[in-house]
């Protein structure tokens, strides 16, 4: 077996196709999402998928969802009809699928069909960049097919002989399909394992500079790259879309301060992410580990925001950040609030050391956030006095500068000085 690289399901690069958004509303789950936000979400997804169109959407309401089919007769029927109307070519199904559900679905309604974790890898495969992304999408990807080959092959009865250099007489279809899987799973490990030597060289190197790491994370299409962008000049898609950036991206950036740091752009946290991705994408969450700061990107805006905000904190437990990185909370977005409730969340806002409300798209706000990043970076600063001759004008001009005269005396003997400066000023103001 050759899976099929990077695209989970087979789906056609290239080939328009019409999609169905499903979300199945399970009334016996006691821990279900709100449903016409999850339908919101799941079609915002599917609207990710390049050459994808969304025919139509639906909120499936289930007492209880069907071992092997999932939906009842009647509603499988219901759906069927609303397929063949609208002439679609994919069903995606927002919540886990189970492999045998998955294929008598699709023979039953004569579409492919994708469940919500064959979705989110379908993107990721779509848009990953760079070679470490190829290599994690194409790992999670595969340990995705594994645990699906019941519905990926028609042929799995067949027995099949040999003459024993594989896997001997009788060995079943089905396990030289997993065995397969598994030899190329170890071949992208080891591929991987090289890229991430690379990666952890290039931290180290970076490490040897004195620039602070600062990580932008956030549930997806919270603005982070539109911020990233702003602050920093680059050109990283910044997109109205969900998992617009997937690779992570570093700029150095200088603050009001005169200081200097690293921001780091991610890739967008999503409730009920695959474990599979979880595990794949942590060498590309490694830059939130050894960040110094986390700024906590928030769609402010966005009616789930509070639920969106617990699953970005989750998703950093589970990755092992530790609760000592400082974080700034960022509401985003607010310029699509209305201007009683922009108010009232910038009086909010101004009312703690950790928020800022603003909006990346505007620019509102940025300023302060960078004098906040600043100030959680700002090294101790020490307090002593100078003594100078009248002659050192140049040098009097520049503790002015830098802001961090708090006493002058002049006499006969010279400028006196009392400064508070950090170690870094002191250093540059003795090369004067």
């Amino acid at each position: 077996m050759t899976p099929n690289k990077g695209r989970v399901e087979g789906l056609t690069k290239g080939a328009d196709m019409r999609a169905f958004v499903l979300h199945p509303d399970i009334l016996s789950d006691k821990n279900r999402p709100e449903p016409t936000a999850a339908l919101e979400e799941a079609v915002s997804l599917a609207m990710a998928l390049p050459d994808l169109e969304v025919a139509l959407s639906q909120v499936v309401r289930l007492p209880a969802a069907k071992p092997g089919r999932l939906f009842g007769t009647g509603k499988l029927a219901e759906l069927k009809d609303q397929i063949k109307d609208h002439d679609v070519g994919l069903v995606l199904i927002n919540g886990a699928v189970t492999p045998v559900q998955q294929r008598n679905l699709e023979k039953d309604w004569g579409v492919k069909l994708l469940d919500r974790t064959g979705l989110i890898l379908e993107i990721f495969a779509a848009r990953a960049a760079t070679r470490e992304g190829v290599l994690q999408v194409d790992l999670a990807a595969l340990s995705y097919q594994r645990t699906r080959l019941v519905r990926a092959w028609t042929h799995l009865e067949r027995q099949r002989g040999g003459l024993g250099f594989v896997g001997g007489p009788g060995e079943t279809q089905i396990e030289a399909d997993r065995r397969a899987i598994d030899a190329q799973m170890v071949r992208l490990k080891r591929q991987l394992e090289k890229v991430v030597k690379t990666r952890s060289l290039h931290r180290a190197a970076r490490a040897k500079v004195p620039y602070p790491v600062v990580a932008l994370v956030g549930y997806t299409n919270a603005g982070k790259s539109t911020l990233f962008n702003r602050a920093t000049g680059a050109d990283v898609l910044a997109q109205d879309m969900l998992f617009a950036t997937l690779d992570p991206t570093m700029r150095a950036i200088h603050l009001a301060d005169g200081s200097e740091v690293i921001l780091s752009d991610t890739v967008g946290f999503i409730s009920d992410l695959p474990t599979q991705l979880v595990a794949a994408f942590r060498a590309t969450l490694e830059e939130v580990l050894d960040a110094d700061l986390i700024l906590h990107m928030r769609d402010i805006s966005h009616p789930q925001t509070e639920e969106q905000a617990a699953e970005v904190h989750l998703i950093l437990d589970q990755l092992g950040v530790s609760k000592d990185v400082p974080q700034i909370e960022v509401w985003n977005k607010i310029d699509r609030l209305g201007p009683e409730a922009q108010d009232s969340l910038r009086v909010l806002a101004a009312r703690r050391t950790d928020v800022v409300a603003m909006s990346a798209l505007t620019g509102e706000g940025v300023d302060h956030l960078h004098r906040m990043i600043a100030a959680q970076l700002a090294p101790p600063k020490i307090t002593e006095t100078l003594h100078l001759p009248h002659s050192a004008g140049r040098a009097r001009a520049w503790l002015f500068e830098q802001g961090v005269v708090r006493e002058e005396r002049v006499d006969d003997q010279g400028q006196h000085f009392t400064v508070e400066w950090t170690a870094t000023q002191s250093a540059r103001f003795s090369k004067l």
